[in-house]
């Protein structure tokens, strides 16, 4: 009766570590989607689309030489081991040398080489997508940063009021400030701090850049352009350590379809017949009742309080 023929040692580490992909794809119960990003998360402006693109791709090649090198790695250590019984007797019994092989040198120094400059094109040309700026954006919008909230003005003729002055909205301790935009058209933020440095970051913008005081002096970029792809409310922060309440400096962004947009900044444009003043960005929100999106407050985050006798050691 012969011996039961044996599955290759390799074989069988192939199949395990096939089974184990498998078995942690479905544990994770994750969509194709969800795989590709590798951890990347959602943005809603096609600037974070791309990143997450480059983002995907590197994930990917980096797998792909990390799994050349363990499968070089587990081939030499199961068929190049030593065998058992084996003794090492002088040079002639140990296994081929390699540190003098030219070709083999020149192969490990030219391929890093060539993997460091692919990547460095792509990476260099999806920041010159993402940083690009048209001539003519359709919003523009002055943000300016200051201890420890934020205010929004608009530029152009559609956000003049008949006195002459722009809209904008300053944020308070007691109201969280909501920067309104219109989904799918081109906007321009322009950055400026009145004290230090600040930093506009909006979470699903999957971007942020320092708001720094006169910029110009300091040879800055202070501004930037994107466009969001849908509506809805994300949360803002400053990212960049300015104070006492930096962690509660935060506002809204509330992106509109153009309509709603449109018919948001008319509002801001004219007096409210019950306080003689123009339409504040709450009661022209209020005044559209659109639901949930003309929300006349913040829904992403809430006011935060000034008194620093509120929370003492003791409580």
């Amino acid at each position: 009766m012969g011996k039961p023929e044996r599955t290759p040692v390799g074989k069988r580490v192939g199949r395990v570590a096939a089974l184990a992909v498998l078995v942690a794809l479905t544990a994770t119960g994750c969509s194709g989607d969800e795989i590709l990003r590798f951890g990347w998360p959602k943005g809603v402006t096609p600037q974070a689309d791309q990143m997450r693109t480059l983002w995907t791709w590197t994930v990917i090649a980096a797998l792909v030489v990390g799994a050349i090198v363990w499968a070089l790695i587990f081939w030499t250590a199961i068929f190049h081991r030593k065998k058992k019984g084996a003794a090492v007797e002088g040079p002639e019994d140990l296994p081929r040398q390699f540190q003098y092989n030219i070709p083999l040198e020149i192969f490990t120094v030219v391929l890093p080489t060539i993997m460091v400059c692919v990547l460095f094109f792509f990476t260099a040309t999806t920041e010159s997508k993402v940083l690009d700026k048209k001539p003519n954006p359709d919003v523009v919008v002055d943000v300016v940063a200051f201890q420890w909230n934020w205010e929004f003005k608009y530029e152009g003729d559609a956000a003049k009021r008949p006195d002459g002055t722009q809209v904008s909205t300053v944020g308070s301790s007691g109201e969280i400030p909501l920067l309104v935009l219109p989904t799918n058209k081109t906007i321009e933020y322009r950055l400026r701090s009145t004290d230090v440095i600040h930093s506009f970051w909006v979470p699903e913008f999957n971007f942020k850049r320092d708001v720094m005081p006169d910029p110009e002096k300091n040879n800055q970029d202070s501004s930037f352009q994107n466009s969001i792809d849908r509506e809805g409310s994300f949360v803002g922060r400053c990212a960049e350590l300015c104070g006492t309440y930096h962690s509660v400096m935060n506002f809204e962004v509330r992106a509109l379809s153009p309509d709603k947009f449109d018919q948001y900044l008319k509002l801001r444009t004219e007096t409210n017949p019950k306080t003689g003043k123009p339409n504040t960005a709450s009661e022209a929100l209020a005044a559209m009742n659109c639901g949930e999106l003309c929300s006349p407050y913040a829904v992403t985050t809430k006011p935060f309080n000034t008194d620093r006798t509120a929370r003492t050691a003791s409580n």
